[in-house]
């Protein structure tokens, strides 16, 4: 979202390798004050929002080297954003993002490699529990924070592990805060809900509602979009994020009316449960030609419009990036995109990216794996969504990425205190850039009755 390859942790650690300690946490710090400003919090108000859904990684308020000891420090960026909005009439969701051990397989977990080592490893989900009892001791009489998210996207393998522990999660928290709402994911990134069983009191149940057209390379809306995130039922009945595929193609046609079906399926626990429904997240990402964005943008007015029709709640993501996906973007010609324009250049050549990544430049590396796995091992469904899902995270995700994480730390070679501060002002609202169509359909969205 902000350019850099790899997972976050490990970009730290390049970053930190070229500048040293101090002046690495200098860089860091410089790039959350400056990417949101009490202007962020205005623009995010005058657009009709009345929440904003902020991501955390647990390491911003634990350290792995001091487990269960909080970093108050941690906490300055948290509370300057919420007061901001605050301020501003808006309401906050705590979203933890990232937990340690890893909740999912990818890299907005943090997870360098591709196991979710959180659902294995009683240490990291004690950890947990202790944060959140933490979290909700510090906001538990704070209006303005409307509700916690304890685990983004959790995606626990055995699907036996969940369903106990987020419960114990709950009344962890309950024991602190009787009253903010607690937010929980289906598991299998926010598909699968039937690991919960009935719900609980004043939880709120979440799933994420991003449309194959709107990602995968090529994709046309209204037309076919290439199913990359693929998964088998115990019956063998094929499934792409937890919806049926007719014919078993991972070919597949999308228009408004499959949307609908789409977020109903998605939805069928919620409706079932009597509980409100909550879209997390959802996006389409932008591609630079000017038929395919617009066709992404008439399915964000369909899904909107979906939304709209079941009194659905929604958090857009994300707010701000590089070009991807937000409402905001950096300059193209800011100082921070000059300066990491070459790996930029490198990661879209090697497509390490998930969101818009493409693999056109390597099939000389893709095609012979996919085809051998197809050929030799026909019956391989790894979780969570089979093996071409799997290749792809482990060569140009995890390989690739890693292999460039050290060009990016050396991009920032010699920097003093002032060239930083002063590239990490191009993440500021009044250095950026409106993408106007998708801003218009925001203010318009948020314009709709509020769901009761």
């Amino acid at each position: 979202m902000t350019g850099f390859p790899a997972y976050e942790q490990g970009m730290r650690g390049a970053v930190r390798d070229v500048l040293g300690p101090e002046r690495a946490e200098f860089f860091f710090d410089r790039f959350l004050e400056h990417f949101f400003t009490a202007d962020d919090a205005r623009f995010i108000a005058g657009l009709g929002c009345n929440v904003v859904r902020i991501p955390v990684n647990y390491r911003h308020l634990e350290d792995d080297q001091r487990p269960f000891e909080l970093k108050e420090s941690g906490f300055h960026h948290l509370d300057r954003a919420i007061e901001l909005l605050a301020g501003q009439g808006v309401r906050t969701i705590i979203d933890l993002h990232a937990l340690p051990g890893w909740q999912n397989q990818d890299w907005h977990s943090d997870n360098p490699t591709h196991v979710a080592q959180f659902w294995q490893h009683p240490h990291f989900q004690d950890r947990v529990v202790h944060l959140w009892r933490e979290i909700a001791r510090r906001y538990r009489d704070n209006p303005w924070v409307a509700a916690y998210n304890p685990v983004n996207e959790p995606a626990d393998p055995t699907g036996e592990v969940i369903g106990p522990y987020s419960r114990r999660l709950v009344e962890a928290i309950r024991e602190i805060d009787p009253r903010h709402i607690v937010v929980l994911e289906g598991n299998r990134y926010s598909n699968d809900f039937e690991v919960y069983g009935d719900p609980l009191p004043n939880v709120v149940y979440s799933h994420h509602d991003y449309a194959p057209p709107g990602y995968v390379p090529d994709g046309r809306y209204p037309g076919v979009a290439h199913l990359t995130h693929v998964w088998e039922s115990p019956d063998g009945v094929g499934y792409e994020h937890g919806i049926l595929l007719p014919d078993q193609s991972r070919d597949q046609y999308f228009d408004a009316d499959v949307l609908e079906r789409t977020y109903l399926k998605r939805s069928e626990y919620m409706l079932r449960t009597g509980t409100p429904v909550y879209v997390g997240e959802f996006n389409v990402v932008f591609t630079g030609d000017a038929e395919r964005d617009r066709m992404r943008l008439d399915l964000l007015a369909d899904q909107f419009e979906i939304y709209t029709r079941h009194r659905a709640n929604w958090a857009f993501w994300p707010y701000k990036d590089i070009g991807v996906a937000a409402p905001l973007t950096v300059d193209p010609e800011s100082a921070w995109m000059r300066r990491i324009r070459p790996v930029l250049e490198k990661k879209a050549r090697l497509g390490v990216d998930l969101w818009g990544g493409r693999h056109d430049h390597i099939q000389q590396v893709m095609r012979p794996l996919t085809e051998l796995f197809a050929a030799e091992f026909p019956d391989y469904l790894p979780f969570p969504f089979g093996s071409e899902f799997l290749i792809g995270r482990l060569v140009p995700q995890i390989l690739f990425a890693e292999a460039l994480l050290p060009e990016f730390g050396g991009l920032f070679r010699g920097m003093d205190e002032s060239a930083i501060d002063e590239m990490m002002r191009s993440f500021r609202f009044d250095q950026c850039r409106p993408r106007q169509p998708l801003v218009d359909l925001l203010r318009r969205a948020c314009a709709q009755p509020t769901p009761v």
